[in-house]
């Protein structure tokens, strides 16, 4: 078992069968490879996409973030996210539940996803509660909404040229309630936080770069590589690099409460929405659906969203 930890690159995979949030475990690095994938419908937070993610982080937690492999339990160093759905991260929230939860006026419904979106999340900010853990999203596609709110939950965003990244709730007059504001907000400042919001902009890699909110831009179908070289080239100041992470949550604390009571705003800004608002989130669905008739693929097809995105911002003005 020893010779595992000599063994780089080579990943097992644990965790439970049949879940939508497959998990590998690389035990040379102690890094935990966490993948989003949907069996079926948009690469989106459905809700058994939320409670599978849930039922593995809350184990990592009871666990003291550690995983037992062949009777050995190792600990976690790094945490990556990912997706196996090739040309999306995650397209963020399910706009179709949320068309209907508000067009039937429910508003307990509305609110018990936003809390399991909020459990979910949580649990990232504090690093699943290690004073060791680094973690770390992998963006291969496109990040939108509650997709872009998990990578700005990590410490580090690695993202292909090719990744789209966007908060487009502004669109249909509603904003990111799920930790969007909070986490932007501590990468970027306040004043560009909400600049970024409202403005509804996807923007590349590159320029998400260039505003401060992505750490490293790999070279597309490299950013697997692109994770284990930044990995392997902190080894040696992992503990330092750790510490100065763990800093930013004493000087720029997120706390449970200031989580929900920002998805307290957004239930009822979300129960304000009208007709108009409602028919440009339906453009939205269109678009997410698209991806799934696509069956994932990175071609045309599959690259609907964004467009239609940009043609929902023309159409707002």
């Amino acid at each position: 078992m020893s010779n595992l930890r000599d063994a780089v690159g080579l990943c097992m995979p644990y965790g439970r069968p049949g879940s939508q949030y497959e998990t590998e475990f690389e035990p040379a690095t102690g890094t935990v490879w966490g993948y989003f994938n949907p069996r079926e419908g948009t690469p989106c937070y459905s809700l058994g996409l939320l409670k599978d993610i849930l039922a593995h982080d809350q184990k990592l937690v009871a666990d003291g973030c550690q995983v037992e492999l062949d009777g050995m339990r190792h600990p976690v160093n790094h945490y990556v996210t990912a997706s196996r759905t090739r040309g999306v991260f995650n397209v963020g929230g399910d706009l179709a539940l949320f068309s209907m939860l508000i067009k039937a006026r429910d508003r307990d419904a509305l609110a018990n996803y936003a809390k399991l979106c909020i459990d979910n999340i949580y649990p990232r900010t504090q690093s699943f509660f290690s004073p060791t853990l680094t973690k770390i999203v992998l963006v291969q596609g496109d990040a939108l909404g509650g997709g872009f709110e998990c990578a700005l939950a990590s410490d580090v965003i690695v993202a292909e040229e090719s990744a789209q990244m966007g908060l487009p709730e502004i669109l249909f007059n509603l904003f990111p309630g799920m930790g969007a504001c909070s986490l932007l907000a501590r990468r970027i400042g306040l004043r560009a936080a909400e600049e970024l919001i409202l403005s509804g902009k996807v923007m590349s890699a590159a320029d998400m770069h260039k505003l401060g909110v992505v750490d490293v831009v790999a070279t597309d179908g490299q950013g697997e590589t692109a994770v284990r070289n930044w990995i392997a080239k902190n080894a040696k100041r992992r503990n330092g690099m750790q510490a100065v992470f763990r800093a930013r949550q004493f000087i720029h604390p997120v706390t449970r409460a200031e989580l929900d009571g920002i998805v307290g705003l957004w239930v009822d800004a979300a129960l304000r929405l009208g007709e108009r608002d409602l028919k440009m989130m339906g453009r939205l669905v269109r678009a997410q659906e698209r991806r799934t008739q696509a069956g994932g693929d990175a071609g045309p097809a599959a690259a609907a969203a964004v467009p239609e995105i940009r043609e929902a911002q023309l159409a707002a003005l």
